[in-house]
């Protein structure tokens, strides 16, 4: 039996056969050439295979002095030298002598102080990298349908205000306002003892662990202004939130980063020891303004670094001259910037969110010599009951690189039910300012033209907007109102008043009169407007009368921004003295008096009688002035706010 003629090299031949086993076909069954196409692999293994997947345009640069600091940054307190930090994944086989000669801030490798067991730290990863760590590492983690990546924060929602504490000490403890019964201070003392057995306790841990985070980044975008922030943690999830929340060093202010302004130490899986002095929980988050540090023991809830540092800037900003501010702040086309205050529920959020005005930012701002500037690289932003209508800025901002914190999701789509409260209320979504379409970058703007100070009035009895005299605006930025409702918290079933000083009184370390006198000083300074808007009810109490419509409070606004109340006539209010504007373009004339929109008057002067005592018995604490103002100037303010004599008329 012969043997067909070999096909050319590189090609394979046909060879059809007929079924009577004769020879070769006709022409259509002749024989066929199909063109080989080799592709041999340029890989010796698969591990070669997954190296040559990665590529480097732009490698992380060697850095030395970068690597000691990391290393004295897990410093125990008490040795006296940090644990080795060398290359990490890449060089696990390579020996020690080798890898610190060619040292990297990507990759690390901690050594514990026993110099036995190796802990590899991930310094200044990217988002792409710190979704694989969370997804590889953190159960509990997804990506959703959004490209988002969701995550829990364990047992606590939410920050832990009575498990703050403030390291007392020679050189701050003369200007911090230290709780003392019912005088509203959230600064509970710790001594420099306690602090350093958190520490020890913090970073024992933390050394332990088989891969830590470290994010080296601002706070501030004034160049003169911002101080460098270091964050140590064991979540890629903390990482990356942190990541979105300070401003993100370029590549050469990375390389020439040094050693930090201020340190968290975030140890929130571990516990503290309840035995130690000052606790009151198995939770802790304690700051040393001497030792630049915060330490996070027992609480997960990424909040509580944002608001750490934040907390920070309230105490270094006001010694510089720079006021620090819990606020929203956008500005206009022609460079008018507006600040919002107002918490939770008040609208701030939604109301400096404005497609005709960019965003400077939507929380916590300074405002200083050449004008505002934002805090933060990013936002924080609730998304419990987010839609797409409502708040379309937000909701495109939830893609990749933002993190979805408590929120619930389908199981098998990923879709995020936003209206799902089965983990938490607060719900939340943190991402980087750019994803907002008309973020102002850089976040600074010139000195403001208006304060817009927001509330919620549940009761009912607050005009929608009123202009601000300078020692009102000062007693309303001090009082930091508004109520909730039924349904807001467990328990609740009338409304409640809560008062908040500067708006942010969580987050205070000086009297709310430095503040205040500062914020006052500044208005003078540069012919600063101040405005209180209620974005609350109308025509009666929650569950009587009717929220103002979004569409009234944002053509109140316009107006404001506009000039138009700057011209306005104005009629004055009982017992608060506001003085409100008799017409206001696309606002209905009768939802400017609320007692004209009550059917039971003596109900309104009641009520209104009512909310005065709270408004007054609040401020009783804050009447001295702190020392921070002059007793006339203190004065004048307490005599800004409601007036109510024994009979409680007017």
């Amino acid at each position: 039996m012969s043997l067909p003629p070999t096909a050319p090299t590189g090609s394979t031949r046909l060879n059809p056969v007929s079924e009577d086993g004769g020879g070769e076909e006709d022409d259509k069954n002749t024989m066929r050439l199909v063109e080989g196409i080799s592709h041999p692999s340029r890989a010796e293994d698969v591990q070669d295979l997954h190296r040559l997947q990665k590529s480097s345009t732009k490698p992380r640069q060697d850095d030395a002095g970068q690597v000691a600091s990391l290393s004295e940054t897990l410093r125990s307190s008490a040795r006296t030298v940090g644990p080795k930090v060398v290359r990490g994944e890449q060089g696990k086989n390579v020996p020690i002598a080798k890898k610190l000669e060619s040292q990297r801030t990507g990759f690390m490798a901690a050594m514990s102080d026993s110099g036995l067991k190796p802990t590899v730290v991930y310094h200044n990863l990217t988002p792409a990298e710190l979704y694989e760590k969370a997804l590889q590492h953190e159960p509990g983690t997804s990506i959703t349908s959004a490209g988002a990546l969701a995550t829990l924060s364990g047992a606590k929602t939410g920050r832990s205000p009575r498990d703050k504490r403030v390291v007392r000490e020679p050189s701050s403890e003369e200007d911090i306002w230290w709780n003392e019964e019912k005088n509203g201070s959230p600064n509970f003392e710790m001594d420099e003892r306690t602090f350093l057995l958190n520490r020890e306790r913090a970073v024992d841990y933390l050394n332990m662990l088989d891969r830590l985070y470290v994010f080296d980044g601002y706070a501030g975008w004034d160049p003169e202004a911002r101080i460098k922030i270091r964050v140590v943690c064991a979540r890629a999830y903390h990482a990356l939130f942190m990541y979105n929340m300070l401003i993100r060093p370029t590549d050469q202010e990375l390389l020439n980063f040094g050693q930090p302004d201020f340190t968290i130490l975030n140890a929130g899986a571990f516990p503290v020891n309840r035995y130690t002095s000052y606790m009151s929980s198995s939770t802790s988050v304690d700051v040393s303004l001497k030792a630049k540090e915060m330490v996070i023991l027992g609480t997960q809830y990424a909040g509580e670094m944002k608001k750490g540092i934040f907390t920070v800037m309230h105490y270094l900003m006001p010694k510089r001259g720079i006021l620090s501010l819990h606020s929203g702040c956008n500005v206009g086309k022609n460079d008018d910037v507006t600040l919002f205050f107002g918490l939770s529920g008040t609208g701030k959020t939604t109301l400096s969110t404005d497609k005709a005005r960019p965003l400077i930012g939507d929380d916590e701002h300074c405002w200083g010599d050449n004008g505002v500037f934002n805090i933060e690289g990013g936002c924080y932003a609730k998304c419990i009951n987010l839609k797409r209508q409502n708040e379309p800025e937000i909701w495109g901002a939830i893609k990749f690189g933002t993190v979805l914190e408590n929120v619930v999701f389908d199981e098998n789509t990923r879709e995020v039910d936003f209206d799902n409260n089965a983990v938490t209320e607060n719900t939340r979504a943190s991402y980087p300012i750019h994803y907002i379409d008309n973020a102002r970058i850089p976040c600074v703007g010139p000195h403001p033209k208006n304060l817009i100070l927001l509330c919620c009035d549940a009761f009912g009895v607050l005009p929608p907007v009123s202009k601000l005299t300078r020692e009102q605006a000062m007693y309303h930025f001090i009082s930091g109102y508004t109520a909730k409702v039924a349904g807001t918290e467990q328990g609740i079933t009338e409304p409640e008043a809560t008062f908040s000083a500067c708006f942010g009184g969580a987050f205070l370390l000086w009297h709310p009169m430095k503040y205040a006198s500062m914020l006052a000083e500044k208005m003078d300074q540069h012919g600063t407007n101040a405005w209180l808007v209620n974005t609350g009810w109308t025509g009666g109490r929650y569950g009587v009368g009717s929220r103002f419509k979004l569409k009234h409070t944002r053509s109140i606004i316009n107006a404001i921004h506009s000039g138009e109340l700057n011209e306005a006539e104005y009629k004055s209010t009982p017992i608060f003295d506001l003085r409100v504007p008799t017409s206001i373009s696309e606002v209905p004339v009768s939802m400017l008096n609320p007692e004209a929109q009550w059917t039971d008057k003596q109900e309104f002067q009641d009520t209104l009688r009512h909310l005065a005592e709270l408004y007054t018995s609040n401020f009783s604490k804050y009447a001295s002035g702190g020392g921070f103002v002059s007793k006339d100037l203190a004065g004048r303010i307490v005599t800004a706010g409601p007036h109510l004599l024994q009979n409680g008329s007017k």
